[in-house]
């Protein structure tokens, strides 16, 4: 077993609940490990869908202006250290390991959970760094969520969407409220989503943050970004569409400027292929075309259901999700299309079985064109067996789902050319 594997393992047994919200405990330790703040402008980015591709973006313009970034996403797909990126690339094992040790040994008796653990492991790799920019990415609301302890030069929430219920609010206001609170009195706060919950203009008075408004400070129409950069305006052109959603760039342009780092004319337009690893991601598999996407929650689904690429023959889902999701209401934004279906369950005990999954469709699908399959693996590896040339496999409904599927097809070398 690897040093980094042993560590993440004992953290991993720290703590006895996965999630356990709330910034006490941790401002103690971040107090102790002299974390508190960082030497270099911040962006936090908080929201229901969307905030993976607005940091992809954001380090990928900063990166093309010649900034030096670190960036801390969750959760990773197929190595922990995709979660913590450092100037120079993703942290080394040994740095990892070193930034472990300090927390543990900071931490003194306070039990941290894995999430509170890592992230302040990243904030001490983030403080020594050389960098010119941090991009943090908030794991789940953002008010109480440890990425919160540090105070946002720019926040930013992509979208509000229900999701996370249990520990959020059961309605879009209750959860925007929570994930606004990354915001801070006098500085700015990016909202990306145009048709926004109906109290975000009275809790952004209530934060007294910076309001910069999608549809209303930034627009984006007829191939062209207009942000605000202090008083003035900034037009961008946009020659085609973004990989990761024109949405998402406009969020991300205007989070630049907003931060007084706006971009070069050219560089939005340079960045509009950019991709992401399990977002609308298309592979190539024993000569099949798939296409993996992380997304879990309705709203995210039904983007991806209206963006899929073209496709000349037969389409093939492999579908695996958590158990707390809405697996019904998920098939059911599915069930009208002409698929095959290869249900499966990902290897961990709260995901969706199998026979949820099946039954959530309707009879006549049932009937005719369901393949349930024990495990992810088993499933893509069907669902590529029964395509002809000019199908496609289609792998939604989980991190865990796209990363156990990446691990089939990464396995598998590239063809000679």
């Amino acid at each position: 077993m690897s040093d980094l594997q042993h560590w993440l393992e004992r953290i991993e047994r720290l703590h006895p609940s996965e999630i356990e919200l709330g910034l006490e405990r941790l401002r103690r330790v971040a107090g102790d490990l002299g974390v508190r703040t960082l030497p270099m402008p911040v962006i936090t980015v908080a929201g229901t869908n969307g905030k993976g591709s607005v940091v992809r973006l954001l380090t990928a313009m900063a990166e093309a202006a010649g900034l030096r970034c670190c960036v801390y996403t969750s959760p990773h797909l197929l190595r922990f250290n995709e979660r913590i990126r450092l100037p120079d690339g993703p942290a080394s094992d040994q740095a990892l390991c070193q930034a472990f040790a300090a927390v543990e040994q900071g931490r003194g008796d306070t039990a941290l959970t894995y999430f509170e653990f890592t992230t302040l492991a990243g904030l001490w790799l983030f403080q020594r760094s050389d960098a010119d920019l941090c991009i943090l990415e908030v794991g789940l609301g953002g008010r109480l969520d440890a990425v919160n302890l540090i105070d946002a030069d720019v926040a930013v929430v992509t979208s509000v969407g229900l999701d996370h219920l249990d520990w959020l609010g059961d309605s879009r206001e209750a959860i925007l409220r929570e994930k606004i609170g990354i915001g801070r009195a006098g500085r700015p706060l990016v909202y990306g989503e145009l048709a926004a919950p109906s109290n975000l203009d009275s809790e952004l008075a209530a934060l007294a943050a910076l309001p910069l408004r999608a549809g209303r400070e930034f627009t984006l129409g007829d191939g062209e970004v207009t942000v605000r950069d202090g008083d003035e305006e900034r037009r961008y052109r946009i020659p085609e569409s973004a990989r990761l959603g024109d949405d998402n760039l406009a969020t991300a342009v205007q989070a630049l400027a907003a931060a007084g780092l706006a971009p070069a004319p050219h560089i939005p337009g340079q960045v509009v292929d950019t991709g992401l690893t399990g977002r609308c991601d298309r592979r190539r598999f024993k000569g099949i075309d798939c296409l993996l996407d992380v997304g879990h929650n309705l709203e995210a689904l039904t983007r991806l259901r209206h963006r899929l690429p073209a496709c000349a023959g037969r389409r093939r889902l492999v579908l695996g999700m958590m158990a707390d999701k809405p697996v019904e209401q998920v098939v059911a934004l599915f069930a009208g299309e002409p698929l095959e279906w290869y249900p499966c369950r990902p290897d961990l005990p709260r995901a969706a079985t199998v026979e949820r999954l099946v039954a959530a469709l309707p009879e006549t699908v049932r009937k005719a064109a369901v393949h349930p399959c024990g495990s992810v693996a088993e499933a893509l590896e069907a669902a590529v067996n029964d395509s002809d040339t000019g199908d496609q496999v289609v792998i939604v409904g989980s991190f865990y789902t796209v990363a156990e599927a990446l691990t089939v097809i990464e396995a598998v070398p590239p063809p000679a050319r």
